[in-house]
């Protein structure tokens, strides 16, 4: 029985010109791949978007993540199936260009184009904040605020943004194989960071945190999930790879799978220990705020300098994908 998308692919022609040429070499296979939908998404909604959605959910955020999961895994089913039918670089661009025709692709690309924009200049600045904690912990000064923060923030120019943008471009620059091996340590050192501060945070826990479970009721939840889903941006950066894969149609699905299952069950439970360990009304407008939530359990900087440096590198790995 023919899948949706091969029977479009027969109605349609035409297909995108990465598929017809095959330039590029298929080096990445499905531990990479997974590691691409890890690396592009466990980050944003651990390290600094709590501060966001527990404002507008409070404690019921979790249930905030376990919808915005389910959203995903929604998405990430159909690009499991597409990825599959056209292993194509272009994602996305390259499926509408196979069953829709040109005109729609372009449109799709200029969408994906503001996607991967804006989402990765809000996570530059989440990484700048990481980078000012770090700079306060190890050296007891941080950046001024003219050159960490925006023009509407009272800032100049965001230095620290701006520099992990040029990395990541001279690391892309080397090529697939070396960008997808730096990102796949960047991703187990941060998987590891993210366990250390479970396993600290549920020291401190506390159930009275949870008492006023959902203040705002069903809609802060539905409120929460929409900010949160941003955080689930990324997963479908695996079929991106779709050219560069070995075995595109069995890795590309199954690396879109264990990568969402991945990142759901990690951003569950940080925001467990995170809730645990510091009330809801203390998220509001925190920086760099898991750092702070164990340095305020230990009573010491050096947690939370672990925290800031796992930060770093998992931003990292999220801006680079």
């Amino acid at each position: 029985m023919p899948t949706i998308a091969q029977q479009l692919l027969r109605r349609k022609p035409t297909t995108p010109p990465e598929v017809e040429d095959g330039q590029l070499k298929r080096s990445i296979g499905l531990f990479s791949l997974t590691m691409i939908g890890v690396g592009g998404t466990l980050g944003t909604g651990i390290f600094f978007i709590l501060s966001q959605a527990v404002p507008v959910a409070g404690p019921a955020v979790i249930w905030s993540f376990v919808i915005g999961g389910v959203v995903a895994g929604l998405t990430a089913l159909c690009y499991a199936e597409m990825a599959g039918a056209v292993p194509a670089s272009g994602s996305t661009y390259s499926y509408a260009y196979a069953t829709l025709g040109e005109g729609t692709a372009m449109a799709v690309g200029a969408c994906l184009l503001l996607e991967y924009g804006v989402s990765t200049a809000a996570v530059a600045v989440g990484w700048s904040q990481y980078v000012n904690q770090l700079l306060q912990n190890l050296f007891g000064w941080q950046l001024p605020v003219q050159l960490s923060q925006a023009p509407e923030q009272g800032g100049i120019v965001n230095i620290p943004a701006v520099i992990v943008i040029v990395l990541c471009s001279l690391l892309l620059l080397r090529g697939a194989r070396e960008s997808t091996t730096v990102n796949s340590i960047m991703v187990i050192v941060k998987i590891a960071v993210v366990l250390f501060f479970c396993a600290v945070a549920f020291t401190g826990w506390n159930a009275d945190h949870f008492h006023n479970f959902a203040p705002a009721g069903f809609a802060g939840i539905v409120g929460g999930a929409g900010i949160i889903f941003f955080s689930f941006v990324g997963l479908d950066a695996v079929s991106t790879a779709g050219e560069e894969a070995k075995n595109a149609k069995r890795n590309l699905p199954l690396a879109i799978i264990f990568a969402l299952v991945i990142i759901v069950l990690l951003y569950v439970l940080t925001c467990l220990a995170a809730l645990g360990a510091q009330a809801p009304e203390k998220f509001a407008n925190q920086d760099a705020g898991l750092a702070a939530i164990l340095q305020n359990i230990i009573g010491s900087a050096w947690p939370g300098t672990i925290v800031a440096i796992g930060a770093i590198i998992s931003i990292f790995s999220v801006t680079l994908v």
